[in-house]
């Protein structure tokens, strides 16, 4: 007898499993996912103890009948493909056939359907059907998982924390709410909204649920098409930043996905605006026909091959970096502000208003707008207004008793529209340095600090970008005694490949023996006493790319020299060169960021001083 046997179904759906159930967050990925690809407007998910105990998804979808409610269990089975031309065009986002029965596998699940006509109860255990019988007519689906992997105590056992597990929940659903934001999600754990969006398919409303209003106010929309793509999204000014890229939200037709090189486009956009390992936070749509796209290429569906991807990622590059220089802005020290309370504790510790004293009023209100008194102060008179307070006139805020959704759209909708004109350069009055590394200059409103090493980098960056970019024959310095390079047999081969490269950029290497390179000339503009270190970083670069990209180089070269050759800290400077560092400032393309993506000036209102002075109430 052979040793090869078919696998037995429920052995198979395990198994599968595997792939497709990692964890709670994966059953809340599969379950949601079929809810938007059956038309919900609304999605509620409701956890117990991160979802180990019990996960519930509501949708108010087609939902299903009897006979589609029993074959969704069976492995493979799926309405969103028929043939094989469909796999080229998968417009859904499930589209495998093997997320239901892989979940109920592993699991206690309890199915209750309707398409509005008849209503569907069933009950799985262990991807068995135990209980099976007509249910209610609301159309829709309600899904609830019990005891997950409760007979694969293997996989439970690496379980982590509750909070981590809910950890991957929370971000999923925030993903998918961006992703979707003309459905209405809602996230509760053990009875708390961790989530709530509004549907109104306004996504900087939902960034604002996500991420807070405060940083939902500074991004900024953006927008481009090819012939291919389209591309738009919103994008943080370079004054918001997180140390993980796991902030960029990448959506391909409303697929969220991972893609490095979408991502690395992203942060070469803001190429000079963020400081290192610094990264923006991006929710980046990308549309284009389907057949563009492959998305069978692992189970989870995270995955994507993009077909003509220079062009797109060069589209995208393009576009945020044309958004992020129409709206870039002189950092403002951040204001300290009371903490806001959280809109569920809101609920919980508002009171009813106590009856209000009239009389005490009104004598407080007569005493702020006292004419003497304003007239005996540092402020100029003003006319005293008429003010009278009654029982009528007097309304609390009711801002703790609303809707925490309606309170994110007013405050979203005080946001002024975004100005695509740049902020001109202040005129600005030089007063003094400090400590020989920060420039003080006034202006009509307060103040600016500026590192004057920040500064004369980004102006020295900007000059030698434009000379590597154009290397000139006329501009090149024999040198009185060559300089030699010696490398291994393997590193000279690179360079001898990249030789047109580095010579696009200034380095002239000649071979000198097997292993070894000769530079008898450079151009004239390398900082002085600076060329053979330039050199030899330039080379190593290459050296470590194993490929040499003239662009990337170039770039590279640009802002060695701008900060090997910049004023370093605690060199104190006379007053006229101080302003003349701020006349070629004013000339720069972009003053207010050094190539590393640091600040160059912060300004200091006259308001802010005086508020930490105790001058103004």
């Amino acid at each position: 007898m052979g040793k090869i046997q078919i696998m037995d179904e429920w052995l198979s759906n395990k198994i599968a499993a595997g792939e497709v159930v990692e964890r709670p967050a994966s059953v809340v990925k599969e379950l949601v996912e079929n809810a938007i690809d059956a038309g919900s407007t609304s999605i509620d998910v409701f956890l117990l103890e991160a979802g180990l105990t019990s996960i519930q998804v509501i949708d108010n979808g087609i939902g299903m009948d009897e006979d589609d409610a029993l074959i969704s269990f069976s492995r493979h089975a799926t309405s969103k493909i028929h043939q094989e031309h469909d796999l080229f065009r998968i417009r859904t986002l499930g589209f495998r056939g093997e997320a239901l029965a892989s979940i109920a596998s592993v699991s206690k699940m309890t199915l209750i359907t309707s398409n509005g006509e008849s209503g569907t109860y069933v009950e799985l255990e262990g991807g068995h059907v135990t209980t099976h019988k007509p249910g209610p007519l609301r159309k829709g689906t309600d899904i609830t998982v019990a005891q997950l992997f409760f007979n694969t105590p293997a996989r439970l056992k690496y379980m982590k924390t509750i909070q981590t597990e809910l950890g991957h929940t929370i971000d999923l659903m925030n993903r998918l709410a961006l992703g979707n934001p003309q459905i209405a999600f809602r996230l509760l754990h053990n009875g708390q909204q961790l989530l709530q969006t509004n549907g109104r398919g306004d996504v900087q409303q939902v960034l604002a649920a996500i991420y807070g209003v405060h940083n939902a106010k500074k991004m900024v929309s953006f927008q481009g098409e090819s012939h291919d793509y389209k591309v738009s999204g919103f994008v943080s000014l370079p004054e918001v930043t997180r140390a993980s890229k796991n902030y960029m939200s990448l959506f391909v037709n409303g697929r969220w996905v991972k893609h490095y090189l979408v991502q690395k486009a992203i942060v070469d956009a803001y190429h000079t605006y963020l400081p290192i390992e610094r990264f923006p936070i991006v929710a980046l749509y990308i549309e284009g026909d389907p057949y563009l796209t492959d998305v069978n290429v692992h189970p989870a569906k995270h995955q994507i091959r993009l077909s003509k991807e220079p062009e797109l990622l060069k589209l995208i590059e393009e576009t945020i970096r044309e958004t992020i220089r129409g709206v870039i802005r002189v950092p403002q020290m951040e204001k300290k502000e009371k903490a806001a309370i959280p809109a569920t504790e809101q609920l919980n510790i508002w009171k009813p208003t106590p009856k209000l004293d009239v009389e005490k009023m009104n004598a407080i209100v007569e005493k702020l707008y006292d004419v003497q008194t304003v007239q005996e102060s540092s402020l100029p008179p003003i006319e005293k207004p008429q003010v009278t307070v009654t029982e009528e006139s007097w309304q609390p805020s009711l801002l703790t008793a609303s809707n925490p959704v309606e309170n994110v759209q007013k405050e979203l909708e005080q946001v002024p529209e975004q100005e695509t004109i740049k902020e001109p350069f202040p005129a600005l009055e030089v007063v003094g340095q400090i400590h020989g590394t920060y420039i003080v200059a006034q202006m009509e409103d307060g103040f600016y600090l500026i590192d004057q090493h920040a500064a004369q980098e980004r102006i020295k960056y900007e000059f030698f970008r434009e000379k590597v970019g154009q290397v000139n024959p006329n501009e090149r310095q024999a040198l009185l005694l060559p300089l030699t390079f010696h490398y291994a047999a393997d590193e000279a081969l690179i360079l001898r490949e990249n030789r047109p490269e580095l010579e696009a950029i200034g380095v002239f290497l000649e071979e000198f023996g097997q292993s070894s390179f000769v530079v008898r000339e450079h151009p004239s503009w390398f900082p002085k006493g600076e060329e053979q270190e330039i050199i030899e970083d330039l080379i190593e670069q290459v050296l470590t790319t194993k490929k040499a990209d003239v662009k990337k180089l170039r770039e590279a070269a640009a802002i060695m020299m701008s900060c090997k050759k910049s004023i370093k800290a605690n060199h104190y400077l006379t007053k006229e060169q101080m302003d003349v560092l701020l006349q070629d400032l004013r000339q720069a393309d972009n003053p207010f960021t050094c190539p590393h993506g640091r600040p160059v000036l912060i300004h200091f209102t006259t308001y802010e001083v005086e508020k930490m002075f105790k001058r103004v109430m």
